[in-house]
């Protein structure tokens, strides 16, 4: 079966992402964890948790991938701010354990000028201090399109940081197609080429997510920008490949496309014709 979905809103908490969700055809999806430019989260309602359970049990919702806030940067070269990226990220994680069993996925940083290895390196050590045994959440690194000092342009960035992870099976990675494709990994012609490359430096039993994205701009441009399912230049039958692609088909997908619900319930069924051999 597809497991397919977008961003939604948490203004309505999770029983009313899980109910948006069902009305658009979706059966996963992805949240911010709080504001997408920092401040304090929500406090959980059991209540809400709760409904959400229901909902999800009775139309059969399934992974739920939460997305850390933009500001987050683990790699900053202001301590404050690293602080800031470490005590988000615990108590996310702290929060997420009310709906086990999940995603939370984060942007890996931005050196700004201290150098890739320093990068690395501070990313891994805010991993190490908020990972912990009995977590029951997979955290997951997200593939950047290379601009500016972006840590995690190249897959040997990711394994760099996973290796010096100490909780690595709590680890995972988020393929995004935008950012791969202006990273400079050409998914549009040779997308087993990048898949065995993947496998290669990380191994694909890492890869636990798929965003999937059209690109505004051309390939290996390093800009990020994302666009409609076949507005941009990755095209419809690359998306079409991509999620039948023997790989990658029972991976959960989250659009991130510049969307509002109707555009994303299109997108939604658009994937679904595009789903071959089993139940879309």
């Amino acid at each position: 079966m597809l497991k397919i979905g977008c961003h939604l809103s948490t203004s309505g908490g999770f029983a009313g992402m899980g109910r948006t969700a069902v009305s658009i055809g979706a059966n996963v999806f992805q949240f911010f964890t709080r504001n997408p430019r920092g401040g304090a989260a929500k406090p959980i309602d059991p209540a809400d948790i709760a409904e959400f359970e229901k909902i999800a049990a009775e139309n059969g919702l399934q992974t739920l991938l939460a997305h850390a806030p933009y500001t987050l940067n683990a790699c900053a070269a202001k301590e404050n701010i690293r602080t800031f990226a470490r005590e988000t990220m615990a108590d996310d994680l702290k929060r997420m354990e009310h709906v086990p069993g999940n995603l939370y996925n984060f942007h890996p940083g931005s050196h700004v000028g201290q150098g890739i290895e320093a990068g690395i390196g501070m990313i891994a050590e805010t991993l190490n201090a908020v990972l912990t045994p009995e977590q029951r959440t997979t955290v997951l690194l997200e593939t950047m399109a290379g601009k500016g000092s972006e840590v995690g342009g190249r897959f040997e960035e990711l394994r760099a940081i996973i290796d010096r992870v100490e909780l690595k099976e709590k680890m995972g990675v988020c393929l995004d197609t935008c950012h791969v494709y202006d990273a400079g990994y050409d998914v549009l012609n040779d997308l087993d080429g990048v898949l065995r490359e993947f496998d290669r430096v990380v191994g694909l039993e890492r890869l636990r997510a798929i965003h999937v994205n059209d690109s505004k701009n051309p390939f290996a441009s390093h800009k990020d920008r994302h666009e409609v399912i076949g507005g941009g230049s990755l095209g419809t039958e690359f998306f079409r490949r991509l999620i039948n692609h023997p790989l990658l088909r029972d991976l959960p997908f989250y659009l991130e496309t510049p969307n509002e619900l109707d555009g994303y319930a299109r997108e939604i069924a658009l994937f679904r014709e595009l789903y071959e051999g089993q139940e879309a």
